[in-house]
């Protein structure tokens, strides 16, 4: 007994608005039986194993949180700034 029935292909088909003839039915019956007989080799192989998703361990490694002294006045080494900001072309 077939797993896929021609009503099943002929939905398929009429879901993806192709119209296929009854060889073509039949054509597309059986490639999609090899294709689940595949699928069902694949799920017989054995997965009862621990998944490894990195080849090698990985390890996080954080830098130590140093406190240091922040910059007093950023602009001054620019000609551009006024009162502790930049300094722009004026727009009217």
């Amino acid at each position: 007994m077939s797993k896929i029935t021609p009503d099943a292909i002929r939905h398929v088909a009429s879901v993806a608005r192709l119209n296929l003839s009854a060889s073509e039915v039949k054509k597309f019956q059986t490639d999609l039986e090899e294709i689940l007989k595949s699928f069902d080799v694949i799920n017989s192989i054995p997965t009862e194993c621990e998944p490894s998703f990195q080849p090698l361990e990985v390890e996080l490694k954080f830098r130590e949180d140093i406190e240091e002294k922040c910059l007093d006045n950023p602009l001054a080494n620019t000609k551009h700034s006024e009162k502790g900001f930049f300094r722009g072309p004026k727009v009217v």
